[in-house]
This record gives structure tokens, sequence and C-alpha cells, in this order.
């Protein structure tokens, strides 16, 4: 993609910044860099590459699925201001 000062200064005013003409300089060297990278990616041929979730080859480590905390709903909801079938009770806050 080719990208000229002009398309800079545009970008900047459409994004309500003011830019000198050496930052112009500076953004469209960088942004050229940028769109030279995205082609250079573009251009590789990934046909028949699975696309994976992580960089690594990383597997997460699983535990067994089980309970290993007790129930304590009733101690926690003893010390609760208004408790009702197993729910808190606040106040109304939007009338």
């Amino acid at each position: 993609m080719s990208l000229s000062i002009d398309d800079v200064k545009k970008v900047a005013r459409l994004a309500r910044l003011a830019v000198s003409e050496q930052e112009a300089q500076a953004a469209h060297a960088q942004l050229t860099s940028i769109f030279d990278l995205i082609a250079e990616m573009q251009a590789v041929d990934t046909a028949g590459i699975e696309p994976m979730s992580h960089a690594q080859d990383v597997i997460q480590r699983l535990r067994e699925d089980k309970v290993t905390e007790h129930n304590q709903r009733e101690l926690f909801q003893s010390i609760a201001p208004q408790v009702e079938a197993g729910l808190y009770l606040v106040p109304q806050v939007i009338e």
C-alpha cells in the first residue's frame, strides 16, 4: 500500500491532530514501515497451517473436577442484614 505525506496530513486532520512537517515526515516513515511489514506477512503462504491459540506450544495443566471447599452459605448469610430463601435482600436503588 502506497502512502503519501498528504495522506498522513489528511489522517492527522481527520483525527484533529496538529502535526508539523517534521512530524508528518516521521509518521510517514513509521507508517510506511508498518505497511511494508504487513505486506511481507501477507505474502507468506499459510495454506494448510492450523491456527494456534498461543505462540508457544503450551498445554494448560488440568486438575480433577471435584469440590475442594465446603459449602459455607449458611455461615455467610448468618451475618447478612436480610436473607430470604437463600438470597441476599438489598434495598432498591433505582425507582
